[in-house]
């Protein structure tokens, strides 16, 4: 490209702030392009979106996400020396422990959990007072993953672990108190986790072989060196807070079941529409806003040469709102994805690519299927009424949610009146190469 459009502010790092999710789909609709440049904390950075730009960012070994994130977001969520960080046979070696633990079945006794903690926790939602979806699915993800990781936590324990972990979540994508606190509470989570790894190396603490505190603990590297405590610590947080983090989803989901009034009797009917209505929700609503890398190998795309150590930022909220990806991209439509294919580069909420080489998201299919469950959950297992409240989400927020967490009120127990039928099941889409 012999002219790279570029952002004639001196500095775009507020106006990040101002627009948040849409900062870079607004500034590719002025600039009419899918690339251009700003200067972000005064330093010269390329924005790029679309399906083609996923592709091109997502080319294994192009980029490293090696100093790619502002310290305040990489100390709220991955951390120092974690598997977002590493890159190529470090990185893919530690991916592949983290994949370990995605095989069907575990992922299965991880969305029983969740069932059962959401049953157990159901009864105390009751009655005439008003809950926030968003706190409630925060306390039994938490409770399930806890489970699963093979630790079972008093209520106490619970409450302060969820407490920390959504705070993280909540403070990770603006500077400022939210940021702060989550750093603060962050630290007091890692000095626990710390401790628990440090009893299960020692046999004080007895987890299955197929845990996943099991396989972190005595994970071992290239060399045969198991991770430092520190570092299986953060490793650890990195199951548990983005299992956390489904919670967001599972209150969109309950926000586009009165907003946007999917057919509820087929959500617990027919399982492909379920799937269907589960990956909109992650197409529509506003989960990470963009993720960005340093180009390690110089390349070309669309005539402008990309030199090493570019700092480069992905489109991801933009790219699943694309109107040259998505028709009417900016309407929700449950049943879009009966029949819109899905590639490792249109649907990237979560970040785009392969799974077992590069940098997508390794627990998506928890996701999917957690968040498939919720929405049965939230339909056929429990009445509620919506209160009057503010549903507008304001996409300056990052991240972005309803004011007051979706709430609801009202509720009561049900009965679900339909077995799901035998679905088509698609898993996510996989980069061959």
């Amino acid at each position: 490209m012999a002219n790279l459009p570029k952002d004639p502010a001196l500095d775009s790092t507020l106006a990040i702030l101002k627009d948040g999710y849409n900062f870079i789909q607004k500034r590719r609709r002025r600039f009419n392009s899918d690339l251009f440049q700003i200067r972000l904390m005064l330093q010269p950075t390329i924005c790029i979106g679309g399906e083609e730009a996923a592709e091109v960012f997502y080319e294994p070994e192009r980029f490293t996400r090696k100093g790619a994130l502002p310290k305040p977001i990489l100390w709220s969520l991955q951390d120092e020396g974690s598997v977002a960080v590493l890159d190529a046979a470090e990185h893919h070696r530690r991916k592949q422990m983290f994949m370990s633990m995605m095989n069907p079945a575990s992922i299965a006794k991880l969305v029983d959990l969740f069932e059962s903690a959401w049953r157990e926790a159901l009864p105390h939602w009751c009655g005439d007072k008003s809950i926030a979806l968003l706190d409630v699915a925060n306390g039994v993800l938490c409770q399930a993953v806890c489970r699963w990781s093979g630790l079972v936590l008093n209520k106490e324990t619970l409450d302060s672990r969820t407490t920390e972990l959504a705070a993280m979540i909540d403070g990770a994508g603006t500077p400022g108190p939210r940021n702060w606190r989550g750093l603060w509470l962050r630290r007091r989570t890692e000095k626990w986790a710390r401790s628990v790894i440090a009893q299960v190396r020692r046999g004080d603490l007895e987890v299955a072989p197929d845990t996943p505190l099991s396989i972190i603990a005595f994970h071992e590297d290239d060399q045969g060196a198991r991770l430092s405590e520190t570092i299986a610590a953060v490793e650890w947080l990195n199951i548990l807070r983005p299992t956390v983090a489904i919670g967001r989803y599972i209150m969109f989901a309950g926000h586009a079941l009165h907003v946007h009034k999917p057919d509820r009797q087929r959500l617990l009917d027919d399982d492909n529409y379920l799937t269907s209505y589960v990956q909109e929700v992650r197409r529509y609503y506003p989960f990470f806003p963009f993720t960005g890398g340093f180009v390690r190998q110089p390349f070309e795309w669309r005539g402008h040469k990309f030199a090493k150590g570019d700092r480069v930022l992905l489109d991801l909220y933009g790219t699943n709102r694309d109107e040259t990806i998505w028709k009417n991209a900016e309407q929700f439509e449950a049943g879009r994805f009966l029949d819109a294919e899905i590639t490792p580069f249109n649907l990237i909420p979560q970040g785009g690519g392969a799974f077992d080489t590069n940098h997508r998201c390794a627990g998506e299919w928890i996701t999917i299927e957690l968040l498939k469950k919720a929405s049965r959950l939230l339909v056929g297992a429990m009445s509620y009424e919506v209160p009057e409240q503010d549903f507008s989400i304001d996409l300056s927020r990052m991240p972005a949610q309803p004011p007051e967490g979706f709430v609801i009120a009202q509720v009561r127990p049900s009965t679900q009146t339909s077995a799901p039928k035998a679905a088509t099941t698609r898993k996510p889409a996989t980069a061959e190469r």
